[in-house]
C-alpha cells in the first residue's frame, strides 16, 4: 500500500524533511533494524526446546494454578511429570514424526502434554476445542495427526477419523473414580520407566499451529524447535530482563488460550523458562477475573482487546476498586489493534498498572514487536520497538517500493523466528515469503521518528464503532487520482438503520482532522476478521477491488 492517506497524512514526510536517517533505518535498502541490541541464540543444532527450557536456573517455586479448583503444580514436579507422559507415550508407541492434536483448553495439562510430545521428537499440533467437526477432520487429514488429546466427549469422533484419542480430565486429580480418564492416567503415572530421547535438531518441525495469514483461508504454519528458542530469547526472556523485578515473582493470569500462538508463546513454552507463576483461567469472565487478580496477586495480564474493553468495564463497575487489582502491574495487548479510545479509558480506571502493545503472528512464532514505556517515554498506543535480531521492511503495496519512517505501508519481517513453511501449501509459502527470506504481513503499519511502530487504521474504526448505529468498521486505502490514497471505511450497521454514505462521512469529519476524512464507505453484512479478532485487510481489499468492477 501507498504511503497511507498519502500527501494529508501528517506522518508522510516529504524529501526535503528527511536529510538525516536514523541509523536503524538504511535508506539504500530500505531496512529497519531494532533499536535493543542483538541476542545471542544457541547455535547448537542439537539443541531441542525442550532441553532449552528446562535447562534455565530459577527460584520460581509454583509453576501452574488451575484456577477453579486452585490444584496447583510446583517447578519440582513439573518436568518429572513431563517425562512420566512421555514414558507414556513412548509406549502407547508415539515416536519421533508423528503428529498428535490437542483440542484442549487452558490447562494444568495442556504443557505437561506439549512438552512430553515435543520430548520424543514428535510434533504438536493446537486447535480450539471447540472447533466444528468439518474443522477437525481437515485438520487431522491435513496434518496426518495419530494421536489426539481431547475432552471425552470427542473421543469417538476422532477415534471414527482413525485417530487414537485420549480424554484429559480438567484437573490432575490422580484419585478420579471416572474411568473414562484411566487412559490419561495411565500414561501420567509414571509406570513405564524412562523413554528413550532420539536426536532432536533445531529444524527439525515442533508444533503445527493453524493461521489465516493474511488471507481468511486456514493455513499449517510449520515451526521448528530453532523457531521456539527464538521465541523463548526474542520475546518471553527480552521482555522480563527489561524491567528490574524478579521473573520468579510474577504472577500471570492466562485467559489468552494456549492453543494460539500468543498464549503457546508465554504461558506454554516461555514463561516457563523464567519461574513465573501461571494462573490459568478456560473462559473468561471479567467478575472472575478480577476475584483472581486479586486473590493470586496476579502482576501480569496479557490479553486480547475484546477483554481488555470488558476489563475496564468490569473496573469501572467495581465497588471497591481501592483494594482491588493493587498487585496489577502490567497489562499487554496483542493479537489486534487496540484503540485510543479504550486506552484512555483504561488508565482512568487503573492508573497505576502499566500497558503496552505487541505484534506478533503465527508465522513469526509470536515475535515480532513490543512496547516498552519509561519515565521518559509513554507510547501506548505503539505496537512497541521491533525485537532484537529481527528487521523490517514497509513497503509501498503498489509500487513494491520500500518506504522511510513515518509513512505507512506493508510492514515486511525478516528474522529467526520466521516460520518454516506453510504445510503442504508450497504456493502459499512462496506467496508469503519472498526468495530473500522477507515475510509479507499484510498489516499496515509506519515506524515513528523514534522506531515505534503504529498500525493504521485502529483510531478511524474506533470513532466508526463509537457510532450508535454502527456495529463493526474497518478501514483500508484505496488510490485516488485527485488525493493519492484515500481512507474507505467498510461499515455494518444494526438492523433497521438507515444510515448512509453522508452520513458517516459527516459523523468522522467532525471527530479528525482533515487529511483522516473518510472519503468513501461501503456498507456489508460483516467485517472479515481471523480467530482472534484481526481484520484481515486483504480480503477487504479483494471486495472493494471487485466492486469497482461491477
Amino acid at each position: 500500500m501507498a504511503t497511507s492517506l498519502s500527501s494529508h497524512i501528517s506522518l508522510q514526510t516529504s524529501e526535503s524533511k528527511i536529510s538525516d536517517f536514523p541509523d536503524w533505518y538504511s535508506p539504500e535498502t530500505g531496512i529497519y533494524s531494532s533499536k535493543h541490541p542483538s541476542i545471542y541464540l544457541p547455535t547448537d543444532p542439537f539443541l531441542d526446546i525442550v532441553s532449552f527450557v528446562f535447562s534455565h536456573k530459577h527460584d520460581g517455586v509454583t509453576a501452574l494454578i488451575d484456577s477453579s479448583s486452585g490444584y496447583s503444580i510446583p517447578y519440582s514436579k513439573l518436568l518429572p511429570l513431563i517425562q512420566s507422559m512421555a514414558s507414556g507415550l513412548h509406549h502407547l508407541g508415539v515416536s519421533q514424526g508423528d503428529v498428535v492434536l490437542l483440542l484442549l483448553p487452558n490447562s494444568s495439562h495442556f504443557p505437561i502434554i506439549f512438552f512430553s510430545v515435543l520430548y520424543l521428537g514428535a510434533i504438536v499440533s493446537a486447535m480450539n476445542p471447540l472447533s466444528s467437526t468439518f474443522e477437525i477432520k481437515k485438520q487431522v487429514s491435513d496434518c496426518s495427526v495419530r494421536f489426539a488429546f481431547n475432552s471425552l466427549e470427542k473421543i469417538d469422533q476422532l477415534n471414527n477419523l482413525g485417530v487414537h484419542a485420549i480424554g484429559v480430565p480438567q484437573n490432575i486429580d490422580f484419585d478420579s473414580e471416572n474411568l473414562g480418564f484411566s487412559p490419561f492416567h495411565e500414561l501420567i503415572g509414571g509406570r513405564f520407566g524412562k523413554a528413550p530421547r532420539p536426536v532432536i535438531r533445531q529444524q527439525d518441525t515442533a508444533v503445527i499451529m493453524y493461521s489465516s495469514g493474511t488471507t481468511g483461508v486456514s493455513k499449517g504454519v510449520v515451526l521448528t524447535h530453532g523457531n521456539l528458542i527464538a521465541t523463548v530469547e526474542l520475546f518471553v526472556k527480552f521482555e522480563a530482563s527489561q524491567y528490574e523485578y524478579s521473573s520468579s515473582k510474577n504472577v500471570y493470569l492466562a485467559v489468552v488460550p494456549m492453543f494460539h500462538i500468543y498464549g503457546l508463546s508465554l504461558f506454554v513454552v516461555g514463561l516457563l523458562s523464567l519461574g513465573s507463576t501461571i494462573v490459568l483461567m478456560r473462559r473468561f469472565d471479567g467478575n472472575e477475573a478480577v476475584k483472581l487478580i486479586d486473590y493470586y496477586g496476579v502482576t501480569h495480564f496479557p490479553l486480547v482487546p475484546p477483554i481488555l474493553t470488558t476489563l475496564v468495564m468490569t473496573a469501572k463497575g467495581a465497588t471497591n476498586t481501592e483494594n482491588s487489582f493493587k498487585s496489577l502491574k502490567q497489562v499487554s495487548c496483542g493479537a489486534a489493534p487496540t484503540s485510543r479510545k479504550i486506552i484512555e479509558d483504561f488508565f482512568q480506571v487503573l492508573p497505576h498498572v502499566d500497558f503496552i502493545q505487541g505484534y506478533g503472528m503465527t508465522e513469526t512464532s509470536a515475535v515480532g514487536t513490543r512496547g516498552f514505556n519509561t519515565q521518559q517515554c509513554h507510547k501506548y498506543c505503539s505496537i512497541g520497538l521491533l525485537a532484537p535480531n529481527m528487521q523490517a521492511k514497509v513497503m509501498d503495496w503498489n509500487s513494491g517500493s520500500p518506504l522511510p519512517p513515518e509513512c505507512y505501508g506493508e510492514l515486511w519481517l525478516k528474522g529467526p523466528a520466521l516460520m518454516q513453511r506453510y504445510l503442504n501449501n508450497d504456493v502459499a509459502t512462496k506467496m508469503a515469503i519472498d526468495k530473500d527470506g522477507w515475510l509479507r504481513t499484510g498489516d499496515i503499519v509506519c515506524f515513528d521518528e523514534d522506531g515505534y511502530l503504529y498500525i493504521a487504521p485502529a483510531d478511524l474504526e474506533a470513532i466508526l464503532i463509537s457510532h450508535p448505529h454502527i456495529l463493526d468498521a474497518a478501514v483500508i486505502g484505496e488510490m485516488d487520482e485527485v488525493y493519492g490514497e484515500i481512507p474507505v471505511a467498510f461499515v455494518v450497521t444494526r438492523h433497521g438503520s438507515t444510515l448512509n454514505q453522508e452520513d458517516v462521512m459527516g459523523f468522522v469529519a467532525m471527530q479528525v482532522a482533515p487529511y483522516k476524512k473518510i472519503r468513501k464507505v461501503v456498507f456489508t453484512k460483516s467485517i472479515p476478521k481471523s480467530a482472534t479478532g484481526k481484520i484481515l485487510r486483504r480480503e477487504l481489499k479483494k471486495l472493494l477491488s471487485s466492486s469497482c468492477r461491477l
